[in-house]
């Protein structure tokens, strides 16, 4: 799977868990919570539905090295292949 496909899989997690969040300026090097107003039961959501839905476990250790879009690509990608 492409680093991309890694991406838009991330984006439909946050456009599911944040609906009202516009997605389209993001930064990819700048945290996703400075962002987009996601409180810390939103980030849970997120690893949830990735558990849920791709079958990927992130434990909470791993938490911070998903802090920014750039970030959780590089995380998620080897989980993916």
């Amino acid at each position: 799977m492409s680093e991309q496909d890694v991406k838009q899989i991330v984006l439909d997690i946050i456009a599911d868990v944040a609906p009202d969040e516009d997605l389209g300026d993001l930064d990819g090097g700048v945290s996703l919570r400075d962002q987009l107003d996601l409180d810390s039961m939103d980030f849970l959501d997120i690893v949830m539905e990735l558990r849920k839905r791709h079958k990927v476990e992130v434990p909470s250790e791993d938490y911070p090295q998903l802090a920014t879009l750039n970030s959780c690509v590089e995380y998620l990608s080897p989980k993916f292949a």
